[in-house]
């Protein structure tokens, strides 16, 4: 949401490099491995372009979000921040709402891997987390305020504003402009924006990635199994990712 928008989205994936490599390996990933829908292990629900088993991809099925209007609040919000373009498709495309979903439903949400007690001073920038809430508390506020902000500033729910209107609250709320209980308007927008890094670049396993296509933007391989035929050779390899569902 910078202010300078002559930083193109070509020049982002090129140096966004930890939304491949850092993020995929830390942060939310691993609320929700081992989810069962039919006591099997497996089971065969719409997700992407067809069908998958869910050895290879998260059900597109909201866990956390019981009200439609605050899902696609967080579509439209994410979709703003990861938009689609020429290069490739955008948040909503790549499901990374279900993904963010997911993990609001399970630990992440939760904190429930984290020392959670008091005190609960203010802190400074290098402290890290310091609300009392939880992560799902702070996206349902956060949610809610976006849709107060709309109805504030433009007579119109959040889901029915222009680009540029959406593009105004969401940096207002990265400003720290946005009152907020328990945690500043800046930090849920910090974790909006990680968190829809993450679903465009988590392996699909969890839900965002559809069909790997945020790897093929990044050139990203994935999870291959080995590289013994091709390390000797000196010439550039573009190799077709793969993803954790397919081993």
């Amino acid at each position: 949401m910078s202010a300078d928008n002559n930083v193109s989205r070509r020049d982002f994936l090129k140096t966004t490099g930890i939304a491949a490599g850092t993020l995929v390996g830390g942060g939310l990933i691993g609320g929700l491995v081992g989810y069962n829908i039919n006591g099997k292990g497996t089971a065969t629900i719409e997700h992407g372009n067809g069908t998958t088993s869910e050895a290879a991809g998260s059900p597109k099925a909201k866990m956390f979000f019981m009200n439609e209007r605050d899902f696609k609040i967080l579509s439209n919000a994410t979709e703003r921040i990861f938009p689609k373009d020429d290069l490739g498709p955008g948040a909503i495309d790549l499901d990374v709402p279900y993904f963010i979903d997911h993990q609001l439903a399970g630990q992440y949400g939760s904190n429930s891997k984290e020392y959670m007690q008091g005190p609960f001073g203010e802190g400074s920038p290098t402290q890290g987390y310091q609300s009392r809430l939880t992560r799902a508390e702070i996206f349902k506020q956060g949610i809610a305020k976006m849709e107060t902000e709309a109805q504030s500033r433009f007579k119109k729910s959040f889901n029915d504003l222009e680009g540029k209107q959406m593009d105004e609250i969401l940096t207002a709320f990265q400003k720290g402009d946005i009152q907020m209980s328990g945690v500043t308007s800046a930090f849920f927008f910090a974790l909006l924006r990680a968190a829809t890094l993450e679903g465009a670049y988590s392996d699909p396993l969890y839900g965002g990635n559809r069909n790997m296509e945020g790897w093929r933007m990044k050139g990203f391989p994935g999870h291959q199994m080995a590289y013994i035929t091709m390390i000797e050779d000196p010439k550039f390899q573009k190799i077709e990712p793969n993803q954790l569902g397919n081993h």
